[in-house]
């Protein structure tokens, strides 16, 4: 741990954290910051003027990065009968129906990072929503995760597709690559990230959509973005 915290105070050292910086500046300082030793992510966290609390002003959208983040995601696919080697062959690793959501019941075990069901399935969903629900992994038609074409909404999200929501404080969080990506990657996925956050803000909204932006690499210190 002191180990850790002495490399966060050499990071903090190369960073004016008084000065907002191109996101190229940002992103080497990022990378040269990175405290871990291990390959993480460089992450890109967003403020939004937006009240939470206000249904018809949160956030909650999919996009494609064209890099992808790095992050091997595994995927379940609630399918009716007949359509699970369709599921599984598109890159779901858990599949099932009734039989999936009976053992989810009693286990209470969810070993899978997005669930995608079929509208025909999302009655039967209700069994177990209150596990789906607190980690965000309910099927929602805002995150394109119900479908009636299992298999080609199950191979976008296991060839890079994702979702970004905000926060109950009203920030919106992207793991945009690893840190090995090379510098171009990671500004292409910032910028198609950037594009689908501004198509997103409510229209609504008088207030100032984006407040802030920010950089970093795993535990390492937030750099500010020009935006």
């Amino acid at each position: 741990m002191a180990m850790t915290g002495k490399r966060l105070q050499n990071a903090l050292k190369e960073i004016d954290m008084s000065k907002s910086y191109s996101i190229s500046e940002a992103l080497a300082l990022a990378k040269k910051t990175a405290t871990t030793k291990f390959v993480g992510n460089i992450e890109v966290h967003v403020r939004l003027g937006i009240d939470a609390k206000k249904t018809d002003q949160t956030i909650r959208t999919t996009l494609t990065l064209p890099y992808g983040t790095g992050k091997t995601k595994r995927i379940a696919a609630f399918v009716s009968a007949g359509k699970e080697k369709e599921a599984q062959d598109a890159g779901a690793v858990v599949v099932g129906g009734d039989d999936l959501i009976k053992k989810i019941k009693e286990t209470e075990q969810l070993d899978f990072d997005i669930a995608i069901a079929e509208p025909a399935m999302m009655p039967k969903l209700a069994a177990i929503a209150k596990f789906l629900g607190p980690r965000g992994l309910m099927p929602n038609p805002k995150s394109g995760t119900i479908s009636s074409d299992i298999a080609k909404t199950v191979k976008e999200f296991a060839t890079g597709k994702t979702e970004f929501k905000n926060d109950e404080s009203g920030n919106v969080h992207m793991i945009l690559g690893k840190t090995d990506f090379a510098e171009e990657q990671i500004l292409a996925n910032f910028k198609t990230f950037m594009d689908a956050l501004h198509q997103s803000k409510p229209t609504g909204l008088k207030k100032e959509f984006i407040m802030s932006v920010t950089l970093n690499a795993t535990m390492g210190p937030g750099i500010k973005v020009k935006v």
